[in-house]
C-alpha cells in the first residue's frame, strides 16, 4: 500500500459490543492490551491516548513504552502538559525529534500533508519498538475517528498500528469518562492538533509561521481564553472561538488585550471569526468536483 492507494475509512454499522457501557469496555481494554508482551503508545497529551497509555501502564508496568513525537508542530505547552501528566501516574515517556519540515512535501502543505507527518512518526515508532522490543504499537483512534477521512489513518495502516480504542467501541463520551474515573488532567481538555492544522492548505510551512501560531495561541490562553484556534492567513490571524467565550472577547479592556498581544507576534490584522470554532474549518477550499484532494483519494479531515 503505497500513499496513492484509495483508502476509505468508515464508521461500522453495528458499534463493537454493543450495549456494553464504559466500566465493561475498560475492562475489554485491560484485557486486550493485557494480551501483548509490551507495547509502543503513540502518546500526544490528548485524553484518547492518555487513556491508552494509562491503561498500558497499569497492566504493563515498565513494558509499556509511551513514544512523544516532537517536531515544530508540537506546541511547547502540549509537550509540557503532556509529561506531567505522564508523570502524575508513573508513567516514562520518551520523545523522539521527527523531521516534518526537512521533508519538502510536507511543507509544501498539501491537503494530505497529515499522511506525511504520522508517516515520519510511526517510522520512528517502529524503530522505537524494534530496540525494545515490543509487540505493538498502539494509537488512541476512537470509533467517531472512523467515520472519517484521514490521511493520517492511511500512514497507521502501512504501518500496521493498532487502535484499541476503536476495535473496542470506545466513543469520545466514553474515553472522557475512563480519563475521569482515573483523574486523568486531560479528561475534559480541549482537542489540540499539531500547529500546522491552522495554516491553510498551499501555504508554506515554517518554523517561523508556526512559531508566530503558537504565541498568539500562548496570548490568547494566557487570557484565559480556553477552546479556539488562531488559523493563519499571511498578515491576518483569525481567531475561532468557542462560540460561549465570543462574549467575553468584546468586553472592554479583553479586546484591546487581544490585539496587541496578537499583534505583537507579528500579525497585521486581527479578527474574529463569527461562526465560532469548529474543527477542520480549512477543509472548507477543497472542492472534490475540480479534483482538490489528497493523493490517498480521501478528503483530510487530520486538519482540526
Amino acid at each position: 500500500m503505497n500513499a496513492q492507494s484509495l483508502v476509505i475509512i468508515n464508521a461500522p454499522r453495528v458499534r463493537p459490543h454493543e450495549g456494553l457501557d464504559w466500566p465493561a469496555r475498560l475492562e475489554l481494554l485491560r484485557q486486550d492490551i493485557a494480551r501483548h508482551p509490551s507495547v509502543v503508545v503513540a502518546y500526544s497529551g490528548g485524553v484518547d491516548s492518555s487513556v491508552v497509555l494509562r491503561v498500558a501502564h497499569e497492566v504493563l508496568g515498565e513494558r509499556a513504552h509511551a513514544v512523544i513525537g516532537r517536531s515544530d508542530s508540537y506546541a511547547a505547552h502540549e509537550l509540557e502538559l503532556a509529561l506531567a501528566q505522564a508523570h502524575s501516574f508513573g508513567a516514562q515517556v520518551e520523545i523522539v525529534t521527527t523531521g516534518e519540515l526537512a521533508d519538502p512535501v510536507f511543507a509544501s502543505n498539501p491537503s494530505n500533508r497529515c499522511y506525511h507527518c504520522k508517516s515520519e512518526l510511526y517510522r520512528q515508532l517502529d524503530a522505537v519498538a524494534a530496540r525494545v522490543g515490543a509487540a505493538a504499537v498502539l494509537d488512541g483512534t476512537i470509533l467517531e475517528d472512523l467515520g472519517d477521512h484521514r490521511p493520517g489513518r492511511l500512514a497507521a495502516a502501512e504501518h500496521e498500528v493498532r487502535s484499541p480504542l476503536a476495535d473496542l467501541g470506545f466513543t469520545k463520551a466514553d474515553v472522557r469518562a475512563v480519563a475521569g474515573s482515573f483523574g486523568l488532567a486531560s479528561h475534559d481538555k480541549p482537542a489540540s492538533p499539531c500547529l500546522a492544522s491552522r495554516i491553510p492548505y498551499g501555504i508554506t510551512i515554517t518554523e517561523a509561521v508556526l512559531g508566530q501560531v503558537e504565541r498568539s495561541e500562548m496570548a490568547l490562553r494566557a487570557l484565559g481564553f480556553r477552546e479556539f484556534r488562531v488559523r493563519h492567513h499571511g498578515d491576518v490571524a483569525r481567531i475561532e472561538l468557542a462560540i460561549p467565550e465570543l462574549p467575553r472577547m468584546l468586553q472592554t479592556g479583553i479586546r484591546e488585550l487581544v490585539v496587541t498581544s496578537v499583534i505583537a507576534t507579528g500579525y497585521r490584522y486581527v479578527c474574529v471569526d463569527l461562526e465560532g470554532f469548529r474543527s477542520g474549518s480549512l477543509n472548507r477550499v477543497l472542492d472534490l468536483s475540480s479534483g482538490a484532494q489528497d493523493n490517498s483519494g480521501t478528503v483530510p479531515s487530520d486538519a482540526r
